[in-house]
C-alpha cells in the first residue's frame, strides 16, 4: 500500500519540482552578464537664462561708457583784408570740378592755358591730380628761389553741380601733399562756358 502511494506521489512530486526548479531558473534567464554596467550618457543641459542677462549687461556697460566718434571740421582760413596780392603765373595751379566726378587744371592765367590748348583732364588718383600738384612743386623747388615748392597756389574753382564729396576729396590731396596756400575761388563765366563745351 505504502509502496502503491509512493509510485502515485512521485510523479507528482517531479512534476512540482520541476515547476518549482522552472522558476527559481527563470530569474537566472534574465539575471544581468557579469563584468560592469555603463549608464546611459545624456547630454549635458545647460541653463542659459544667467548667461543672456550677463550679455545684456555687457552689452549696456559698452555702449554706455563708449566715447562716440566726434565729428572733426576741417579748418579754412580766409585772407585779410587789404589789397589783392599779384600772384605769378608760374606758381598757380588751378583745379575745375564739374559734374560727373570730372576734373581738369591748368597752369597759370586761363586765357593763355586756353590758346596753347593746355587744359588737361585728371581724376583724383596718385597718377592724376597728386602726380601734377607734385611736379608743379618740384618745378618751384628748382625755379623759385624766394619760395619755392611753398610757393605753388592751388586755385579750387567749380560748377554749381559738383557734388561736396569731390570738394572734400581735392582738400584731402591739399592735406596729403602738404599745399601751404590754396583757396576756393568763383569758377569765371569763360570756364563754365569751357566746361559745357566738354560735356
Amino acid at each position: 500500500m505504502l509502496y502503491y502511494l509512493l509510485c502515485e506521489i512521485t510523479p507528482a512530486l517531479r512534476l512540482i519540482e520541476k515547476i518549482a526548479m522552472t522558476s527559481i531558473d527563470r530569474p537566472a534567464i534574465n539575471r544581468r552578464k557579469p563584468g560592469v554596467r555603463h549608464r546611459k550618457k545624456e547630454m549635458p543641459k545647460m541653463d542659459m537664462t544667467p548667461m543672456v542677462d550677463l550679455g545684456f549687461l555687457l552689452i549696456s556697460f559698452f555702449v554706455i561708457t563708449t566715447e562716440l566718434n566726434k565729428p572733426v571740421s576741417t579748418s579754412l582760413n580766409m585772407p585779410k583784408d587789404g589789397p589783392p596780392i599779384k600772384l605769378g603765373n608760374s606758381n598757380a595751379l588751378t583745379v575745375l570740378l564739374a559734374d560727373n566726378d570730372k576734373i581738369y587744371y591748368y597752369q597759370g592765367n586761363w586765357q593763355e592755358a586756353a590758346e596753347k590748348n593746355r587744359i588737361f583732364k585728371t581724376n583724383l588718383s596718385a597718377a592724376g591730380l597728386r602726380s601734377a600738384i607734385i611736379l608743379q612743386k618740384h618745378w618751384l623747388e628748382i625755379n623759385d628761389k624766394m619760395e619755392g615748392k611753398d610757393g605753388l597756389m592751388l586755385l579750387i574753382k567749380s560748377t554749381e553741380d559738383v557734388v561736396y564729396k569731390n570738394v572734400i576729396d581735392v582738400l584731402d590731396e591739399v592735406l596729403i601733399n602738404e599745399v601751404k596756400k590754396y583757396t576756393l575761388v568763383k569758377m569765371e563765366p569763360e570756364e563754365i562756358k569751357w566746361i559745357k563745351d566738354q560735356l
